[in-house]
């Protein structure tokens, strides 16, 4: 399927959308625990943090999703690997949008350096399985009994994407990551 969506850094003017995207996230209960609506202000925070990049998926002046990166573990030694959030409005979900917008964030995960992106996935949640397969992410493992939500236990799906031309001794961020243990 095709979009006309381009894919550009969030700006402070994107907050609403992307917490109105994202609280509707929440309340479908199929792609995060979190079950306490998100307020602008949180993500206007997140966006004027630019320690990682948060992307969104705008098409005709509308946003219709975002992805980001954040911090897979403070240790030196994993500071290449970034975990990976990618949520779409439900009225695009389906054209090829989230593969675009995926794709655009391990672009910007290898410029930043970065060897390897990870997420958790619901079982259930096929769709965002296949857009991770379709990216080139592969599922790993399986976290029994991750989290809580609505009472039930669940678990997750691990996947995982190497970014192979940064995996090397020249790649600054991966030399900082020997120093520590």
């Amino acid at each position: 399927m095709t979009h006309r969506a381009a894919f550009r850094p969030a700006r402070a003017d994107d907050a609403a959308a992307i917490t109105a995207i994202y609280n509707q996230g929440i309340a479908e209960r199929g792609a995060t625990f979190e079950t306490e609506p998100r307020r602008a202000a949180d993500m206007a925070a997140r966006i004027a943090d630019d320690s990682y990049p948060l992307l969104v998926a705008v098409e005709d002046g509308i946003v219709l999703g975002w992805a980001s990166l954040s911090s897979y573990r403070p240790r030196a030694c994993y500071a290449g690997i970034a975990e990976f959030s990618i949520y779409l409005d439900g009225a695009a979900r389906g054209r090829g949008i989230g593969r675009g917008l995926l794709e655009a964030l391990v672009d910007a995960a290898r410029g930043r350096g970065c060897w390897k992106l990870v997420s958790r996935v619901f079982p259930s949640n096929a769709a965002s399985r296949a857009l991770c397969r379709a990216c080139g992410f592969r599922e790993v493992g399986v976290y029994e009994k991750h989290g809580r939500l609505d009472g039930r236990w669940l678990d997750v799906v691990i996947v995982e994407r190497l970014i192979p031309e940064n995996i090397s001794p020249d790649n600054p961020v991966a030399a900082a990551g020997d120093a520590a243990y």
